[in-house]
């Protein structure tokens, strides 16, 4: 028979849910799990990120509106696009932008070093540090200059290290006025290895610790520079018997020495232009210098 009862506006009950809810649907297409929202970070000098499809991982060294520049440990840097998700920061997918403004950190020097405002340079301290040659000492100026006037310490050129055991008897350094030389081409078995084993022996049996004189494998300073960003691919490798600066003008096409010792200069802004032994060495120079006090 038709069933003649009203309608209902009651919905139907359903059987109770034994399991709860469903455990997939939160799941995208397919049922598998869901990729997490990649992380937005900016792209400023202490972020370490890694480039999962080539496993390159370095830290941030240059950044524009479409690409970020990645310098590993070992001085090597690639440049990345700056593509949603495409990177790893802390083991997280992550999205690197351009910085929206300056970072509110801590100002750093040239060096790295915490920036000291409005300092002014200390009256010049008894120690000092030398160097080979003037370019040696504009390229420590550009990168350890505020380091240096902090200490009140003065780098001062040498015009080479054939007459440095004469120079050093003259300075005549002591404990409390110490002296710092930073050498060229300084390996085993060269000239200037041999000088300054010489010097450091004669001043050590006089006055213990209050000379230290240490260097780069480079022959010129302008090698120390990093190829990359003097805009080339490497150094050139020069003839015995020829000046090593006209043989690279020579090489690169530089009409002259005077001409690329402004493009070298010009492409050092901070200590990641210069390579690993020359910051070391640097550093060293400078510990042992201010620890006179």
């Amino acid at each position: 028979m038709p069933d003649h009862r009203p309608p209902t506006d009651r919905p139907t009950a359903r059987p109770a849910d034994r399991y709860g809810r469903d455990v997939l649907a939160d799941r995208g297409p397919g049922r598998g799990p869901r990729r997490p929202e990649p992380q937005v970070v900016p792209a400023t000098a202490d972020v370490v990120a890694e480039d999962p499809l080539s496993g390159f991982c370095g830290a941030v060294v240059a950044v524009t509106s479409s690409a970020v520049t990645l310098e590993d440990r070992r001085g090597n840097r690639r440049m990345f696009p700056l593509e949603p998700g495409a990177f790893l920061v802390d083991g997280r997918p992550t999205t690197l932008v351009r910085p929206a403004a300056a970072p509110t950190g801590p100002a750093r020097s040239a060096s790295g070093s915490r920036q000291v405002a409005g300092v002014r340079a200390r009256t010049a301290q008894a120690s000092r540090i030398w160097v080979e040659g003037v370019h040696d000492a504009a390229l420590v100026e550009r990168v350890w200059g505020h380091d240096l006037r902090v200490e009140g310490i003065v780098v001062e050129p040498l015009d080479g290290l054939d007459h440095l055991a004469a120079a050093v008897a003259e300075f005549a350094p002591r404990p409390d006025r110490r002296l710092g030389v930073l050498v060229d081409h300084l390996v085993p078995g060269s000239k200037e290895d041999r000088i300054t084993r010489e010097v450091t022996a004669r001043v050590e049996r006089s006055a213990p610790d209050s000379l230290l004189v240490t260097g780069h494998p480079f022959i010129d300073i302008w090698q120390a520079v990093r190829p990359s960003a003097v805009g080339i691919r490497a150094w050139p490798e020069v003839p015995r018997g020829v000046d090593w600066k006209t043989g690279v003008c020579r090489a690169l096409g530089v009409p002259d020495t005077r001409t690329m010792w402004g493009r070298v200069n010009g492409a050092v802004r901070t200590y990641r232009d210069l390579d690993t032994p020359v910051i070391t060495a640097m550093e060293q120079l400078i510990d042992f210098v201010t620890a006179a006090r």
